[in-house]
């Protein structure tokens, strides 16, 4: 394996994003060899022992999964009241972390992945990553939730702004919503509901960024397929065969303005 800068190798193994392991190295928490690391320094995963405290860190394949959260199970790596997590449906979770969370209520698509640095991204607000949703609720008459599904929602100080949203009828007066959120805050489309006056008998996640859901069963996972994995890189602007922390444009994707230097003393500035 050829070398890189030690903190693409602590993101790559799931310790941290590439920033926070900037951090671990700075605050002379990292060790390779037995020496206390420093930033921008490189290694080689193979060959040389990396150390985060007392745990050793181990470079793992790159691996991307797909999973149908059942209700009930917890969104953690461990439970201390001894719920079922979603670790616990997939052999050899190793060093394998998710992709945002899932409230033990909701049911859904939970993507998993060794790779530290893009979970960063894919749940930083500034890559708008968009989560498509649907929720069985009611309340209120379907006509009033439209208009209300709307209409401006703040929670916590900040407004909630669907992508999409798409209101139909269901059964018994009920009604499903159909929604799009580029945010992923704690438990976000069920106070969105409650701020509207309804109360949430289902909700489910059918997609995340360019993957989606499908017809994958509650409890089962499948790898990512190389278009997918392709994709979602493509979505957060990282290469990850590069042979540093990967390439990436500006937040707007527009291309930088060069900064325009003074001119010198005696020189003519262009108009």
């Amino acid at each position: 394996m050829t070398e890189m800068r030690l903190q693409r190798a602590l993101a790559r193994a799931g310790v941290a994003s590439r920033r926070a392991a900037e951090k671990l190295i700075e605050d002379g928490k990292v060790r390779v060899d037995g020496k206390v690391a420093l930033l921008g320094s490189k290694v080689d995963p193979e060959r040389q022992r990396i150390t985060v405290g007392k745990r050793t860190v181990k470079l793992r394949e790159r691996r991307w999964l797909a999973f149908n959260k059942p209700l009930g199970v917890v969104t953690t790596a461990k439970d201390e009241e001894g719920r079922r997590t979603v670790l616990d449906f997939i052999p050899d979770s190793a060093a394998l972390t998710y992709v945002g969370r899932l409230d033990v209520m909701t049911t859904g698509l939970l993507l998993l992945t060794t790779d530290g640095e893009a979970v960063h991204r894919l749940t930083h607000p500034r890559y708008h990553m968009p989560r498509r949703y649907t929720a069985l609720v009611h309340g209120r008459p379907t006509a009033e939730i439209a208009k209300a599904a709307h209409e401006r929602i703040v929670i916590d100080g900040r407004a909630v702004v669907p992508s999409e949203v798409k209101v139909r009828p269901g059964n018994e007066g009920r009604s499903i919503l159909d929604i799009t959120l580029q945010e992923g805050r704690n438990r976000i489309v069920r106070r969105w509901c409650e701020a509207m006056g309804l109360k949430v008998d289902r909700l489910a996640r059918l997609s995340y960024g360019p993957v989606r859901l499908g017809d994958l069963e509650p409890g089962r996972y499948r790898p990512l397929t190389p278009r997918e994995e392709a994709a979602l890189y493509q979505a957060i602007r990282l290469d990850p065969e590069a042979p540093e922390t990967g390439t990436e444009g500006p937040a707007s994707g527009k291309p930088k303005r060069a900064r325009r230097r003074p001119p010198r003393q005696g020189s003519v500035s262009p108009r």
